[in-house]
């Protein structure tokens, strides 16, 4: 007997939905009973409702929307829990190779595509930038994208000065890399700034190498994005799928770079409180000596 389970991803041409059935090829391969069914959504903001509703299994979250969630920043505090850490996101600027900007102050009153609007990158730019006493809609011209894949030719073909996003192996970022693109992070003195502000926030690399033609590596700041389940996922499955994705590791590994960070270790790191993580996936860490 197989057991079918939703993921909900975002918009075509983004990192979510590439991890997504990247999660779900290794999930289905490692364990048999389980059906991962992949599903696009307009991102992290519409995942987490779809969850709280059931109309999801797991999602896809970004740190600062997850954050809100379980905090109850805005909102009600949430009951979702957490089945893995997927990967770290150091928010940044992309920009054409013949920009003339060097500084995230030399794009302030540009036009700027800060993602797709349900879009977790959104809300982690609008952190950013309030540690710096900057806002996305009043200091810059904010582009908001229906879909992510759009961001890029605007940089290239000039309707856009810069394309916001994170992480390693970014689609986006990858396009405007590969045609000689380069990055605008905060600098030191702004990181400090934005995480004395914002201290859930952390400081984060870019490994050199993680796109074409990036020969050393960026610092910046950012966050964990989360596999998240609805709070009534039962403790079995959700105990499979750890153990799945655990066991599959090196395959997901290969299917994409990102996923070398999805580890039961960086679970336990990246998870505000130990509670957050679901009980069927604390069960198979305690088991493995977590």
């Amino acid at each position: 007997m197989t057991t079918i389970v939703v993921l909900g991803t975002a918009t075509p041409g983004g990192g979510f939905p590439l991890y997504g059935a990247a999660f779900a090829e290794t999930v289905n391969q490692s364990d048999p009973t389980l059906v991962v069914e992949p599903r696009n959504t307009k991102g992290s903001t519409e995942n987490i409702p779809l969850l709280e509703a059931g109309q999801l299994d797991i999602a896809l979250v970004t740190g600062e929307p997850a954050y809100e969630a379980f905090e109850g920043i805005g909102r009600a505090r949430s009951a979702l829990k957490i089945v893995t850490a997927m990967y770290s996101t150091a928010g940044m600027f992309a920009v054409a190779s013949g920009s003339p900007a060097r500084s995230i102050g030399d794009l302030t009153g540009k036009p700027v595509a800060f993602g797709a609007r349900g879009s977790g990158l959104v809300i982690l730019s609008r952190y950013v930038l309030d540690g710096l006493c900057l806002d996305q809609d009043k200091d810059f011209q904010a582009i908001y994208l229906d879909r992510a894949g759009d961001g890029p030719a605007m940089v290239l073909d000039g309707r856009a000065s810069a394309l916001w996003g994170g992480g390693v192996g970014w689609p986006g970022f990858a396009a405007v890399a590969q045609a000689g693109g380069r990055f605008i992070a905060p600098n030191a003195e702004e990181a400090a700034r934005i995480r004395a502000k914002h201290s859930f926030l952390k400081g984060l690399i870019l490994p050199a190498g993680s796109y074409p033609g990036q020969s050393e590596e960026v610092a910046s700041v950012g966050s964990w994005s989360f596999v998240l389940a609805r709070p009534t996922l039962p403790d079995d499955i959700a105990y499979a799928l750890a153990r799945a994705v655990h066991k599959g590791h090196a395959a997901f590994a290969q299917r994409l770079a990102q996923a070398r960070e999805t580890t039961p270790q960086n679970t336990v790191a990246a998870a505000p409180r130990p509670t957050l993580i679901h009980p069927g996936v604390q069960k198979y860490l305690s088991e493995i000596g977590l």
